[in-house]
C-alpha cells in the first residue's frame, strides 16, 4: 500500500518535471518571434524580420536579437535600395524584478552591434526614413548603452547629399562617449565631420552637461562647436562657443536652411544659447566680414511659423559694424562682393570681381531668386558706424528691413551726408514666379553739400539739398526694375557755395580754372540749385537742372537711359558779367555710367582733375532719380522763379552729336 502511494506521488510530481525537462529541451525562443516581429512592426508602422531570438535568466531578464531587419516602406521605389536599417545583434536587458516593485523599467544594458541605416529621399521629397511611431510611451532609465560599428549612409537628392557617418561607444556605462565620423559631399560639396560627445546615458542627467566638441568642413565653410548642453535631449542650457569661417557666407544655406546672399570671406565667433526646439540664440558673436566689422545677436526659431502644413523658420538679427566698407554687402542687391583690397579672396572671387569691372554695365543684374524669398521669415536691424569709402558721400547708414511671407519691407535704409541724411522706405513683392513689384519713399534732409563734393576729391562747396519723394517699377534684378521705372525727382537747393571751377569747367573761364585745376578753388556763393527731372520706363528727362551762383546761370539738360546706362546730356553756362576769355558755350556728356566722354575735349584738357570729379558726382547722380518727388515743404522764392525760367527755356537742351554745330536750342 505504502508502495504504490510512494509510486503515485512520483507519478503525481515526476511526470510535469520530466515533461517540464523535455519542454526545455525542446524550448525554442524563435516561436515567440512572430509575435515579437508583428508588435516592433506595429509600433513603427514598418516590416520588422528577426533572425533569431534568445532568452537568458540571469539577475536579470535578457533578451538577445540576432539579424533584426527594418524594412524600407512596402512602396518604396527603388527595390534593390538597402533596407532602413539592420542589426547584427540586439542586446537588452531588464530588470522586471525592479518594474514589478515600482521601481520603474530599469533597463541595466542596451548593446547594439553593427548596426546599418540607410536613410534616403527621393527627389520628390518621399523619404523612408520617417516611422509612424505613437505619441507617449513609458519612462525608464538605461544604466549602459553600447554601439558597436554602426553606420549611417544618408542619401538626398535635393540637398545634393550622400554621406556616411561612422558611430561608436568608447568605454562603458557613465565614462562612454560617443564619437561619430562623417565624410562624404552635402550640398555637392565634400564635407568631413567628427564629433566627440559625452556619454549617450548622460543625456538627460542635468547635474552633469554634456560635453560636445565638433568640427565640420563642408567644402570651404568651416564650423567648430565646444562647449557643454545642460539638457540636449530638450535642446536646453548651452554653454557653447561656435566659430564660422569661409569665403562666402551663401555657402551656409544649405547648412542653415535660411537664404544668405553672397558675401566676401568672413569668420564668426559667438556663443550658442538654446531654448529647446523653439528657439537658437547666437549671442555676443562678432567677426568680419570683407573688410567690415560685424558684431551683434541671432535668434532662429526653426519651426517658428506654419504655412501650408509646414514649417517656415524665422530668424531675428540684431547688427552692428564699427566700420563699414559698402562693396561688402553688394550681394544683397544682387552685385559682386567685395572689392579689390578685399583679403583672401578665392581664385573664383577675384574672377568674378574682374569680370565685374571688366563689364560695361554698372547696375547689378543678378535675378530676384523669388522662391528663394519665401524660405524664411526675416527681421534685421542694422546700423554701421561709419562707412569707409572717399568716393561715396555717406557718413554712415542704419537699415531696419523685414522679410515676411516673401514680401521685403525697409523701413527705413538711412545714410548720413554730412549734417543731413538720406532716407528711403521700400517695399519689393514678388508678383509672378521671378519678377517682383518695387515701390520706395526717398527723403533727402539737408544734404551736405560740403560732404557731397568731399566725394569728387575736386570741388568744394557749402550749404544743403533737400527732397522728398517715391519710386515705382517691376522687374527681375535692381537693373531691370530702375531700367523699367517711372516718376519724377525735384530737388532744391538755397544759400551756400560751390567751388568756382564747377561754373568755370562749363563756361570756360580759362582763368579761374586754371587756378582751380593747380589746387587753388575760388569760392562762388549760390543763389539757389534746382532740379526737376522725369522718368518714364527707365528714361530720365533733364527737364529742369539750373544752377543759380552770383557768377553765371548753369542749365543741365538731356536724358539718361537707365536701361542701357547711357548718358546723353548737356551742360551750358550764361555769364552774369562780361569777362574777356569768358564765352558761353556747352559741354556734352555722353557715353556710359562707367566711362562718361565729355567734350570739347581740347578745352578742357588742362582741368583734368575737374573733369574727373564732375565724372564721379554723375554717375551716383544717374541712378537717383528712379524717384518720384512730390512738391518741397518749404521751396524758396527764388528757387520757385528760376525752376520756371528753366522749365520754360527748356533748361540745357539735348547734348549735341559729336562734331555738332549749336544751334537755337543752346540760346537761353
Amino acid at each position: 500500500m505504502a508502495k504504490s502511494r510512494t509510486i503515485r506521488r512520483l507519478a503525481w510530481f515526476g511526470v510535469p518535471i520530466v515533461l517540464l525537462g523535455i519542454l526545455v529541451a525542446v524550448w525554442n525562443w524563435d516561436w515567440f518571434i512572430p509575435i515579437v516581429q508583428s508588435r516592433a512592426s506595429a509600433a513603427i508602422g514598418r516590416p520588422v524580420t528577426i533572425g533569431h531570438l534568445h532568452v537568458r535568466f540571469i539577475p536579470f531578464i535578457q533578451v538577445v536579437a540576432d539579424d533584426v531587419v527594418v524594412a524600407n516602406p512596402p512602396d518604396w521605389p527603388n527595390a534593390d535600395d538597402p533596407p532602413l536599417a539592420s542589426v547584427k545583434s540586439l542586446t537588452i536587458q531588464a530588470d522586471v524584478l525592479g518594474y514589478l516593485y515600482g521601481r520603474g523599467l530599469i533597463l541595466p544594458l542596451i548593446a547594439i552591434d553593427t548596426p546599418k541605416v540607410y536613410a534616403a529621399e527621393t527627389r520628390d521629397g518621399t523619404a523612408n526614413f520617417r516611422l509612424e511611431t505613437g505619441g507617449g510611451g513609458s519612462s525608464m532609465k538605461i544604466s549602459d548603452l553600447r554601439i558597436n560599428d554602426g553606420s549611417v549612409h544618408a542619401v538626398m537628392p535635393k540637398l545634393k547629399a550622400d554621406f556616411t557617418t561612422q558611430i561608436a561607444t568608447q568605454g562603458d556605462g557613465a565614462d562612454a562617449k560617443i564619437v561619430a565620423d562623417a565624410k562624404g559631399t552635402y550640398a555637392g560639396q565634400p564635407i568631413t565631420a567628427r564629433l566627440v560627445g559625452g556619454a549617450l546615458l548622460s543625456l538627460r542627467d542635468k547635474a552633469h552637461p554634456w560635453p560636445i566638441d565638433l568640427t565640420l568642413a563642408n567644402g570651404p565653410t568651416k564650423v567648430t562647436l565646444n562647449g557643454t548642453l545642460e539638457d540636449p535631449v530638450a535642446f536646453k542650457g548651452a554653454d557653447v562657443r561656435v566659430r564660422l569661417t569661409g569665403p562666402d557666407m551663401g555657402l551656409l544655406e544649405p547648412l542653415t536652411g535660411v537664404p544668405i546672399p553672397r558675401t566676401p570671406p568672413y569668420q564668426m565667433t559667438g556663443k550658442v544659447n538654446l531654448e529647446g526646439l523653439q528657439t537658437i540664440h547666437l549671442d555676443d558673436f562678432q567677426g568680419r566680414l570683407g573688410s567690415s566689422d560685424v558684431s551683434g545677436s541671432i535668434a532662429m526659431q526653426p519651426s517658428g511659423k506654419q504655412e501650408n502644413g509646414k514649417s517656415k523658420p524665422v530668424v531675428t538679427m540684431d547688427l552692428r559694424s564699427n566700420r563699414v566698407d559698402l562693396t561688402d554687402f553688394a550681394g544683397f542687391i544682387g552685385g559682386t562682393p567685395g572689392s579689390s583690397k578685399t583679403a583672401n579672396l578665392t581664385p573664383q572671387q577675384k574672377a568674378e570681381l574682374a569680370k565685374s569691372r571688366a563689364s560695361s554695365k554698372l547696375l547689378p543684374d543678378t535675378p530676384i531668386s523669388v522662391p528663394r524669398l519665401n524660405w524664411a521669415d526675416i527681421h534685421v536691424k542694422y546700423h554701421g558706424a561709419r562707412i569707409e569709402e572717399q568716393n561715396i558721400p555717406l557718413d554712415d547708414v542704419s537699415v531696419v528691413a523685414d522679410l515676411v511671407d516673401g514680401h521685403i519691407s525697409v523701413h527705413p535704409a538711412s545714410f548720413s551726408v554730412g549734417k543731413g541724411r538720406l532716407v528711403a522706405n521700400m517695399d519689393l513683392v514678388p508678383v509672378s514666379g521671378k519678377d517682383a513689384h518695387a515701390r520706395a519713399d526717398v527723403r533727402m534732409q539737408n544734404l551736405d553739400v560740403a560732404r557731397l563734393m568731399k566725394a569728387t576729391r575736386t570741388f568744394q562747396g557749402a550749404g544743403s539739398i533737400s527732397g522728398v519723394g517715391a519710386i515705382d517699377a517691376s522687374g527681375n534684378s535692381m537693373a531691370s526694375l530702375l531700367g523699367n521705372g517711372n516718376g519724377e525727382i525735384k530737388m532744391a537747393m538755397a544759400g551756400g557755395n560751390l567751388s568756382a571751377v564747377l561754373v568755370d569747367l562749363t563756361g570756360l573761364h580759362f582763368g579761374k580754372a586754371l587756378l582751380s585745376a593747380l589746387g587753388m578753388p575760388d569760392q562762388t556763393p549760390v543763389e539757389c540749385f534746382v532740379g526737376d527731372l522725369v522718368l518714364k520706363r527707365g528714361l530720365l528727362d533733364f527737364r529742369a537742372l539750373t544752377l543759380d551762383t552770383s557768377e553765371a546761370i548753369v542749365n543741365v539738360g538731356g536724358d539718361v537711359n537707365l536701361a542701357n546706362e547711357t548718358l546723353d546730356l548737356a551742360l551750358k553756362t550764361d555769364s552774369k558779367h562780361f569777362t574777356v576769355g569768358s564765352l558761353p558755350t556747352r559741354i556734352n556728356i555722353s557715353g556710359t555710367f562707367k566711362d562718361p566722354t565729355i567734350r570739347p575735349g581740347a578745352e578742357v584738357a588742362a582741368r583734368a582733375g575737374a573733369t574727373a570729379g564732375l565724372a564721379a558726382l554723375f554717375a551716383p547722380l544717374a541712378i537717383l532719380p528712379t524717384i518720384q518727388f512730390g512738391t518741397l515743404d518749404a521751396e524758396d522764392a527764388r528757387c520757385g522763379s528760376l525752376l520756371q525760367q528753366a522749365r520754360a527755356g527748356g533748361a540745357g537742351g539735348k547734348a549735341l552729336p559729336a562734331g555738332g554745330q549749336q544751334g537755337a536750342s543752346s540760346e537761353r
